[in-house]
């Protein structure tokens, strides 16, 4: 399955280590696998617990698209 990330989270990857960079995205290609929850009040938005990361992401044909990656208490303030 094709991922895609946005600017917001290269920036993210950019700002942690490798080892971090690199957790996250395993988390991301073993979806649907892990705790992912479907976002109230969002027809197509879902969140991964990474540890204390949050993963807020959308599933179409083409693949998954990583909206925002944060800690668990900035994830959701926008």
């Amino acid at each position: 399955m094709i991922s895609r990330y946005s600017k917001q989270a290269r920036k993210f990857f950019e700002k942690q280590g490798k080892e971090t960079e690199s957790r996250i995205k395993r988390a991301v290609d073993k979806l649907p696998i892990g705790d992912v929850t479907k976002m109230g009040g969002y027809a197509d938005r879902y969140r991964l617990r990474v540890g204390d990361y949050r993963i807020i992401f959308t599933k179409d044909k083409e693949g998954i698209s990583v909206r925002k990656i944060d800690n668990r208490g900035q994830v959701y303030k926008d």
